[in-house]
């Protein structure tokens, strides 16, 4: 006998109400390990994604069609895969820009740990389009998120609360690191201290579980990225060379957090399309490639003609790792990897940092390596020891999470004897990076959108500032000026209605910008005839969502000292639907507490 549609949508209502009766550790268990299974498959499925546009990029050229092209191929390859992908995420789903981290620590902070279930199939796709074409940047950050979408998927399929969706979310990125780098150990870790910020006994459980399993399934695809010698401490004083390396380590990722949003900030003033903006970007990465290939063979992999600059660079890590890289060349790799990652990801590629932070790590280590090892060639060991603790170090200080790189350092590479020099290299490293910038890699972005990262359990007033939301306090009838209005009438406007600034809108009534009364004062300095409102409008916006919470809406006004943020209906989204004021906030704030 067959089921009605009808009647099989009752019945899976009721085996979900009969399985959420189950007790709670066993419906978390059960979740984790479907997470860890579709994390682990998801994995799979984009690299091999990624190794499928490598081949037809790299390989057949594009079945020929680049063939004609000669060297020059390299130049339009990750342009092309730019003018591919740009379209697939500016349509689909716009949180798969990016490198995936801060969007899924955006999600754990803002949105209760919901992710839309299309942002993991669009990041898997145009991810595997901008590194399989030759994008300079890694694979990790992308299965995370895309395993986060995976556990929030679930988290919400079983209408779970919005405590364990997070967590859910959480066992998916710690699944999708578990998976590329055979790491369990390093994805629970990862999941635990950059995502979550805190560990709970039942926390940890769960994420082990997707962790392991996540990268019991991914085996079945790949061995581990990395082999290495065994390394051990050749003197106790060679403890303080390390400590140096973990000094240096600090400086050079701050500089790269700083460059890589400064490049985002540069990219954006360009007049351009976001459709061409990633396609001039990846330009810029073929001619350097390209200019590079011209110089000197080091800079191709394994002798063939693929830069060793494109993609996630596994096998120049490994090659740094084992010492067999020259002085000038691997300095040089580590310089420019800062630049060519910088330029994917600032011109709207999408990739993960986590991969060009280890590959920058080794490079810096394998070069101080090669430096001290030529000076004290008895008393220290290979350069490759220090590469794998320069990896460690520079990672700790880009991402401000020295328990992540320490384990990623030992798990990937199993190299064990090095425990004292890595862990020093790498909690000075963090320190360091800590005491110049309270932001890494993955919140400097959130922090400049006024973003606060969710750590641990608030407290009762915090508590109240993440449950009441922009929607229950802003004004949904606002008054726009067009871009077109002349200042002469905005002076009125003003006049009239006492405001101090307004949203500006274009012709189809979008979100263009917005105008205060200090703009006006400014541009009254020189003459106003003949100028409208465009030429003085703030473009560079800051906006709230009407499901952000209140907290999250107060510290995006403290970022720029100002008193209002137009509210749009989604993120990318430019449709106006309402004001919230600070004021708005505080009285919403004091309604919440009278109710509690």
């Amino acid at each position: 006998m067959t089921l009605s549609s009808s009647e099989e949508s009752s019945f899976i209502k009721r085996l979900l109400r009969k399985f959420k009766t189950l007790p709670n550790l066993v419906v978390v268990t059960i979740l984790a390990l479907v997470v860890g299974i579709g994390a682990g498959i998801a994995a799979i499925l984009t690299e091999g994604l990624v190794h499928l546009v490598h081949y037809a990029f790299f390989e057949t050229k594009l079945w020929g069609l680049l063939e004609g092209l000669g060297i020059f191929h390299i130049v339009v390859a990750p342009a092309l895969g730019a003018l591919i992908f740009a379209p697939i995420i500016i349509i689909f789903a716009r949180d798969a820009k990016g490198h995936g981290v801060s969007e899924v620590l955006e999600a754990v902070s803002i949105h209760g740990g919901r992710i839309p279930a299309k942002v993991g199939i669009v990041k898997s796709i145009s991810s595997a389009l901008c590194i399989g074409s030759g994008g300079s940047v890694g694979l990790e950050g992308p299965i995370a998120q895309i395993g986060s979408s995976i556990g929030s998927a679930v988290g919400q399929l079983f209408t779970m609360t919005e405590d364990r969706i997070r967590l859910l979310l959480a066992c998916g990125a710690g699944a999708g690191i578990a998976a590329t780098f055979h790491a369990p150990i390093t994805g629970t870790i990862f999941a635990l201290e950059l995502i979550l910020g805190h560990v709970e006994a039942s926390y940890f459980s769960a994420i082990v579980i997707s962790a392991v399993v996540a990268d019991t399934v991914a085996q079945f695809y790949q061995e581990s990225c990395f082999v290495t010698p065994q390394y051990t401490l050749v003197s106790v004083w060679e403890l303080f060379l390390y400590a140096l390396l973990g000094v240096l380590a600090a400086l050079s990722a701050v500089t790269f957090t700083k460059l890589l949003f400064k490049m985002e900030e540069w990219w954006n003033k360009i007049p351009v399309s976001d459709y061409i903006r990633p396609a001039l970007g990846g330009l810029v990465l073929g001619i350097v490639a390209l200019i590079l290939l011209q110089t000197s063979s080091g800079f191709q992999v394994g002798g063939g003609e693929f830069p060793r600059l494109f993609g996630i660079g596994y096998e120049t890590i490994t090659e740094a790792l084992n010492g067999s890289l020259p002085l000038q060349l691997i300095f040089a790799l580590f310089v420019l990897k800062i630049f060519t990652t910088s330029l994917t990801l600032g011109s709207g590629g999408t990739g993960g940092t986590f991969t060009p932070a280890l590959f920058m790590g080794a490079m810096l280590g394998g070069s101080f390596g090669l430096v001290v090892h030529d000076l004290f060639p008895t008393g220290t060991a290979e350069p490759g020891a220090y590469a794998l603790a320069g990896m460690a170090a520079f990672l700790g200080g880009a991402a401000h999470a020295p328990f992540t790189a320490i384990v990623v350092a030992f798990e990937i590479t199993h190299n064990y004897y090095l425990i004292l020099p890595i862990m020093l290299a790498t909690v000075i490293s963090t320190l360091v990076a800590q005491s110049i910038t309270p932001t890494s890699m993955y919140t400097r972005k959130l922090v400049s959108k006024g973003i606060r990262i969710r750590r641990g359990a608030p407290e009762h007033g915090t508590d109240i500032m993440e449950k009441t939301t922009v929607g229950d306090a802003m004004t949904t009838i606002v008054e726009t000026v067009p871009l077109t209005l002349p200042l002469f009438e905005l002076m009125e406007k003003f006049d009239q209605s006492h405001r101090h600034g307004f949203p500006v809108v274009d012709a189809t009534g979008k979100l263009a910008g917005v105008v205060s009364i200090k703009d006006l004062d400014t541009a009254m300095m020189g003459k106003l005839s003949g100028r409208t409102v465009a030429e003085i409008a703030t473009t560079d916006l800051l906006v709230a969502y009407p499901y952000e919470p209140l907290g999250t809406a107060l510290q995006r006004l403290g970022v720029r000292e100002i008193s209002r943020l137009p509210v749009v209906k989604e993120e990318g989204s430019k449709e106006l639907i309402g004001i919230v004021l600070r004021t708005d906030i505080i009285t919403a704030y004091n309604k919440a507490l009278i109710k509690t």
